[in-house]
């Protein structure tokens, strides 16, 4: 029967006494804690002590979040009392004899000592088809060294799932087969209880007493253990819930013993004096060689067993039970990962029923971590845990910029659901985070403090969510990443991952970003826009794209942020290289924002400017600068000769005439324009140093080119001042400093200044930034002029490959490099004076080409606002 009652404690998880004898006192029953630890630690008992075992263990079953799922039998009073009545025949009757008196002082009834080799508790079962993996050859020689100064102990830490416990169990069999122990213990540490009887046991079974305390026994046996009796032994401790539980009854170290332990804490205290071997998940290979063993190998089963195993993140647990599932539903891979991305299907669809369930998985994916997700919400500060993981589970499981979770706007959603008197600081925030770490819920990075999440501990969390908290949550992460989310992006890496985060928060939150009376979430378009300011235009087209389509599904075709998103997607549609759809689409959009919010309305003036601008870039530079000209009477007339939209409109004039052929006007309209603007918004305000520049590059095609390098090296350094070195704009003005320095005479200085630029524009903005490729191309296009055309087409041919595959073949640039081959590879002359320059550049474009003049140095600063 005792057998039996450990079984029991076992499958409903471990419950500690004490949490046993608050549930036989809700039964009706007050049993004590000593009562049931004398029971399992099988002293003769009443059968009204069973029964309330039974009774409570039923409970904490039932009430267990989740609850656990037993066989009937497994509680059927019934059953135990048959048990029980078996247990007390008479040639198994238990006799009390007078307790001797050890060395120590102890008492205890007498046992019978066991046999050598000899194992207590039960060992899991290895799982079928189990990898081998590199920790287990790390245990095996830490099993082999017999040195004093070996360590004994190996921590195996890690999340839920991967494969800490078989690690252990394999590392123990194998020890046992080969006669390396003479002792061989087993304890599921799920509590202090749980060690303390189990060491008791083995008390008992190791020197022939049977103490009448636990606590004495498992004293017994670490003095035991102490004694130089030379017996090899080896413990595991196997999913040690809280570090604090073997305080004084950690194993002694001693040559002749080693124990493991196993645990998803990451706590100080686990590896002081200890090794600590953090267990990760299966490598790739691992997961695909899983799959082929545990499903036979077969071909048709085994579609798509790579992408199923990058699905479920490598997670042996989750790769474990996807194959039982499989094997029993007569699917493949590719059945399994459709089910597994349908949102209609939860965790435990996906799982095999609990009868099915193999012995070593018995635990499902989602239970695996509940009882962590549940303790993370006891740490100090309390009541915390569960909800920033849950903020946690809407973002990219690969890199949560940690400041995410510690902005103003979480720490306020926070003190609404702690509802506590106290308010909820960052670095409360910060101490939770680090909680969430020790317990393997997370990982944080302490020196670029990034988090990382399981993607499958997203999904539990998720779905274990109240849906009534569905829409604070995202609006809290959507709100927490358009805080962090800098103006100008001036580091590629930075935008990245807050994109990528976006794009999970969009995935995870479904419709809850959107909402009929306010709107889109502003990170919908805040994550479109830096995806195109990136230089992934054609992908920002896309995205813009989606968004109009839901857009108009749950705000209308009229609400003012469906009209913005179409603005948007116009934009990058035009900017991805279909100038002329951009602006049939703008068109569109300025007639519905005239009918819906009228000719004064300020985005029907936005409509307006995009209009005329892609009417420019569309190849109608005279029509844009008629365009901006009616639209400055308007500006004027609405806001003012001074509001900054109007000084932009004039930026624009002065820009589309000098693109239409009357560079010396643009460059007068620019000097009057930069003494307005100073005048207005002060000389270090962005929108002086644009006309600045603008007027130093028209000055220069208005045939002054030792003037525009006057005036772009006297803008470059307080451009360095004002937005720092590596700002795009700061890069932009040393790109076209260094092209007219070519155009000046020296097209040598211009290589050397191009190359230095291109150095620091593949640092910050990556290689696939137009803006970097625009460098590129200046750079062959000066080593052409220094004499080398042969190098030049080569440069040129490598750099189309990349155009096309970031920008595709019909973008402007793409279009320039190909005519750029075709001239240089024909080339026989020589060109060294701005004369010839501009007639090469003519006969390679055509003299009415809007890119003539400028497509190879200037950065176009004229992007149409939304």
């Amino acid at each position: 029967m005792l057998d039996n009652l450990k079984r029991l404690h076992a499958l409903v998880g471990y419950p500690s006494l004490e949490t046993l004898a608050r549930h036989a006192q809700t039964e009706g029953s007050a049993t004590s804690r000593s009562t049931f630890g004398n029971l399992l630690n099988g002293k003769p008992t009443r059968l009204e002590t069973v029964e309330a075992f039974v009774r409570a263990c039923a409970r904490h079953a039932r009430t267990r979040h989740p609850s656990i799922t037993l066989d009937p039998t497994e509680v059927h009073l019934d059953t135990w009392r048959d048990r029980y009545a078996d247990s007390h025949r008479p040639r198994g009757a238990h006799r009390t004899t007078t307790a001797p008196r050890t060395a120590e002082g102890i008492t205890g009834a007498a046992h019978r000592p066991q046999p050598w080799p000899h194992q207590v508790g039960v060992l899991p079962l290895l799982a079928d088809c189990r990898q081998t993996r590199p920790a287990d050859h790390d245990l095996n020689a830490f099993m082999a060294t017999e040195s004093d100064a070996a360590v004994v102990w190996q921590v195996l830490s890690g999340m839920g799932g991967v494969g800490k416990t078989q690690l252990a169990a394999a590392l123990a069999q194998r020890a046992w087969r080969a006669r390396q122990v003479d002792l061989l213990l087993w304890v599921t540490a799920a509590s202090r209880d749980a060690v303390v009887i189990a060491y008791a046991q083995a008390a008992a079974d190791v020197t022939g007493l049977q103490d009448d305390d636990p606590e004495q026994g498992a004293a017994r046996f670490l003095a035991w253990l102490s004694e130089p009796h030379r017996r090899r032994w080896l413990i595991v401790l196997d999913d040690l819930q809280t570090p604090a539980d073997l305080n004084g009854l950690w194993p002694p170290t001693v040559p002749s013993g080693r124990a493991v332990v196993t645990t998803r804490r990451r706590d100080a205290a686990l590896s002081s004096g200890r090794c600590v071997v953090e267990v990760g998940l299966f490598t790739p290979r691992q997961s695909t060689a899983y799959l082929s063993a545990r499903l036979g190998g077969h071909g048709d089963q085994l579609a798509e067993a790579d992408g199923l195993a990058q699905d479920l993140g490598h997670l042996p647990l989750a790769l474990a039970q996807a194959g039982a599932y499989i094997l029993d539903r007569g699917l493949t891979c590719a059945d399994y990962r459709r089910r597994l991305k349908d949102a209609r299907r939860g965790l435990a669809d996906l799982t095999p029923e609990p009868a099915a369930l193999p012995d070593e998985h018995r635990a499902t994916v989602a239970a695996t971590w509940s009882l962590s997700i549940d303790h993370a919400d006891t740490l100090p500060p309390r009541g915390l845990g569960r909800p920033i993981l849950e903020l946690a589970a809407l973002l990219d499981p690969n890199a949560i910029p940690a400041e995410v979770l510690t902005t103003a706007g979480v720490t306020t959603y926070l003190d609404g659901r702690r509802n506590s008197p106290e308010s909820v600081e960052a670095d409360d925030v910060r101490d939770v985070l680090h909680s969430l770490h020790r317990l393997s819920l997370l990982s944080l990075d302490p020196v670029d403090p990034t988090i990382r999440v399981h993607a499958l501990i997203q999904r539990a969390v998720r779905e274990s969510t109240e849906p009534g908290h569905t829409i604070a949550l995202a609006t809290a992460a959507a709100d927490a990443l358009v805080s962090i989310w800098p103006d100008i992006e001036c580091d590629s890496s930075r935008g990245q991952v807050l994109r990528a985060n976006a794009t999970a928060l969009r995935g995870t939150a479904g419709l809850a970003l959107w909402n009929a009376k306010t709107g889109a979430h502003r990170v919908l378009f805040t994550a479109g826009i830096s995806l195109g300011e990136s230089g992934l235009v054609s992908a920002a087209a896309t995205y813009y794209g989606d968004l109009v389509s839901t857009a108009v599904q749950q705000l209308g075709t009229e609400h003012v942020h469906t009209l913005a998103v179409r603005a948007g997607h116009a934009r990058w549609r035009g900017e991805a290289g279909d100038a002329a759809g951009a602006f049939t689409a703008t068109a569109a959009l300025l007639t519905d924002r005239l009918r819906v919010l009228g000719a004064d309305h300020p985005d029907t003036l936005t409509t307006r400017h995009n209009l005329a601008y892609w009417q420019g870039e569309s190849g109608d530079p005279a029509g844009a600068a008629t365009a901006f000209e009616a639209l400055l009477i308007d500006m004027v007339r609405l806001l003012g000769a001074d509001h900054p939209d109007t000084l932009t409109t004039r930026n624009d004039l002065a820009w589309w005439r000098g693109k239409a052929g009357d560079p010396a006007g643009a460059a007068v309209a620019l000097r009057a324009l930069l003494a307005d603007r100073q005048r207005a918004l002060g000389p270090n305000h962005l929108h002086s140093m644009i006309t600045r520049n603008d007027l130093a590059w028209w000055q220069g095609l208005a045939g002054d080119p030792n003037g525009a390098v006057d005036g772009f090296r006297a803008l470059l350094p307080d451009l360095v001042r004002v937005l720092g070195p590596d700002h795009p704009r700061t890069l932009t003005t040393r790109n076209n400093l260094a092209w007219w320095q070519g155009a000046a005479g020296d097209p040598s200085h211009a290589l050397a200044a191009l190359r230095a630029v291109h150095t620091d524009r593949l640092r910050v903005l990556g290689p696939d930034h137009p803006h970097t490729m625009i460098t590129r191309g200046s750079l062959a296009y000066w080593r052409a002029m220094s004499g080398d055309p042969d190098g030049a087409v080569k440069e040129f041919e490598e750099l189309l490959t990349d155009r096309l595959r970031v920008l595709g073949p019909d973008h402007p640039h793409t279009r320039t490099n190909r005519h750029q081959i075709a001239y240089w590879s024909n080339y026989t002359g020589d060109q060294t004076t701005t004369g010839t320059l501009l007639a090469a550049m003519v006969q390679v474009l055509g003299p009415d080409h809007p890119d003539t003049l400028t497509v190879w140095s200037h950065d176009s600063t004229q992007v149409p606002p939304l």
